[in-house]
């Protein structure tokens, strides 16, 4: 290719005001051939700058990432239904296969770097960034698809290797960690990394990503083994699940430690009210909080897009009519703990459900701050399709007018390397130390209000470690798009999302709420039946059997172990009839 297609293409999105300060004295991209740049490090500099619009972000179609129709939240909408419900199949084009794409952007870079005639340690730092992307576009292919084609060489149409087959996912695996040490190796700190320039790609965000994918795949194949591999996929050379597990927790100690980051946690100025896990979504200046906390006060998100009322709005209408339609279910509002740190079954700190937010008492902080505490309020269980009874705060931005919410996304942040560090110790080791939990999780529980996780809490009261600190994951990183990736990999995605999703106890004879009176007629002002179709169920819940509106019935879902994975796009297989269909489709 003569011309440089991608150069400014995807920096056009750029979220960095002095990127765009540096674009507007550029020449017209037409001019920007072979011949004329990649000739100096600038060029370099302004290539790799035009990465940061493949992350994930409010303009992503941030819906499709929000763990939707999950066992944790129903929508109005309803996106996500195909892997929510097990409605997945073949389809002709995937929006996904495109990030082929991204790719190409990066082994553009890559090839121009071996070929640069000046200093390469001047071109180095811009270099990893392609190494890096290059990794986290092939970790989302895999995520979706398994084993891909990897592609090292800018194609053109005439290339051969696009009729390559597959690679085996863990051939993948091995790529995307060789790169990601490649990234590592010259990426600036965090410290290093200019003001203007914050949200730029720094080492420790590549070793945290790194641990990310090591968790990933050690629990996939753990869990999982070969069983989701296509036919005629390579397995893995060697058992390499201890071996990632132990670079898990290596990589997220090194980044825990690192005083470059801190959880936003500021409960202790009174104006916050036990807040930060909401205010810490919706950060953009002095008016978006009661504590008049700005950006620079984030030093949790390690990983993230960076947003900008005027350089780059986030330009969705988030609040009007994205997050007003996402319910979180029953089951979810249920993993919240009680203050004492035990589950609310049993538990004396429970209030039960007699009263609206009798619930969200002596419970974790983060409830209120997702969900919101609707003491006071009057819920009225009619009419809105997928309506639990619960609404949605997390990401929420009270001060801004709609499509003006441009709060930075997080991609990845200090909350999820203390879990990942967790994780990984329980399912290298079968145990975890207290001054282990006290160094990771615990301070999770220590802002969310909760008493410590600890060894003895478990024994006495016949905790599972493993479950808890699964339990203290799913709720922390609620709606950042992780439920159905830890399901898969931890092999339980059609028992999980195999059963009813369920909204509010309405109660019963015996056990008067809101919604029915203690005789069990209802209640019509606040609770009309005939607007859900399914009905109600009686389930366990906190205060024993009691009936619930049903959202979801498991009558609809037929998930099964095909759905661990999307099917390859029947376009792609009509192109190459070499890339072999993934099993079950």
């Amino acid at each position: 290719m003569k011309k440089i297609t991608y150069i400014l293409a995807c920096a056009c999105m750029i979220a960095f005001s002095s990127c765009a300060d540096t674009f507007l004295d550029l020449d017209p991209l037409d001019m920007k051939t072979d011949q004329a740049y990649f000739k100096n490090p600038t060029h370099f500099q302004e290539y790799a700058n035009g990465f940061y619009s493949q992350l994930l972000g409010w303009r992503s179609g941030i819906t499709g990432h929000m763990d939707l129709q999950s066992d944790l939240i129903t929508s109005r909408n309803g996106e996500q239904t195909d892997m929510g419900c097990g409605s997945i199949s073949i389809i002709s084009d995937d929006g996904r296969w495109d990030l082929f794409n991204s790719i190409r952007t990066a082994n553009i870079l890559l090839q121009r770097g071996d070929s640069y005639q000046g200093d390469r340690r001047e071109i180095q730092p811009y270099l990893s960034a392609a190494h890096f992307f290059r990794a986290y576009n092939y970790f989302y292919l895999l995520k979706y698809f398994g084993g891909v084609p990897i592609v090292t060489e800018v194609y053109t149409t005439s290339s051969s290797g696009l009729k390559n087959p597959r690679n085996s996912r863990y051939e993948v695996i091995d790529f995307i960690l060789s790169d990601l040490d490649k990234a590592i190796e010259s990426l600036p700190i965090e410290q290093n990394i200019a003001s203007a320039d914050k949200g730029h790609i720094s080492r420790q965000a590549a070793k945290a990503f790194k641990a990310r994918v090591l968790l990933y795949e050690a629990t996939w194949r753990k869990y999982n083994g070969t069983s989701t591999d296509y036919v005629g996929s390579a397995g893995p050379a060697r058992d390499q699940v201890n071996e990632f597990l132990d670079e898990a927790i290596t990589l997220a100690k090194e980044v825990m430690d690192d005083s470059a980051f801190r959880l936003w946690n500021y409960n202790t100025n009174p104006d916050i009210k036990n807040l930060s896990n909401r205010y810490l979504f919706c950060i953009e200046n002095a008016e978006s909080n009661p504590g008049a906390y700005g950006r620079d006060t984030n030093q949790e998100f390690i990983l993230y897009s960076v947003f900008d009322r005027v350089a780059n709005p986030g330009a969705q209408e988030l609040n009007k009519n994205i997050l007003s339609y996402i319910y979180p279910t029953r089951k979810f509002i249920d993993m919240f703990l009680c203050t004492n740190g035990l589950p609310i079954t049993g538990n004396a700190q429970f209030q039960g459900y007699h009263k609206v937010g009798d619930e969200f008492k002596n419970r974790d902080y983060r409830l209120n701050s997702y969900v919101g505490d609707p003491t006071g309020s009057t819920i009225n269980l009619a009419g809105t399709i997928g309506f639990t009874g619960y609404g949605d705060q997390k990401f929420r931005c009270p001060t801004a007018k709609d499509k003006e919410e441009s709060a930075n996304y997080p991609i990845l942040r200090l909350a999820e390397v203390y879990l990942i560090y967790a994780e990984a110790l329980v399912e290298r080791n079968g145990k975890i130390t207290n001054d282990q939990l006290n160094a990771s999780i615990n301070k999770l529980r220590d802002r969310a209000g909760v008493a410590h996780l600890t060894n003895e809490l478990a024994d006495n009261n016949g905790l599972d470690m493993l479950t808890e600190i699964r339990r203290e994951r799913t709720v922390e990183l609620f709606l950042e798009g992780f439920r159905y990736d830890d399901l898969k990999r931890w092999g339980i995605l059609e028992k999980t999302l195999n059963q009813s999703r369920l909204g509010m106890v309405v109660g019963q004879q015996g056990y008067a709420t809101p919604f029915k009176d203690a005789s069990g007629s209802v209640i019509t002002a606040t609770y009309s039946p005939d607007s859900y179709r399914y009905g109600e169920a009686s389930v366990a819940t906190g205060n024993g059997e009691l009936s619930c509106v049903v959202l979801i019935p498991a009558s609809n879902c037929t998930l099964r172990k095909a759905h661990y994975l999307y099917p390859l796009p029947q376009r792609q297989i009509d192109l190459n009839p070499n890339l072999k269909q993934n099993p079950g489709y």
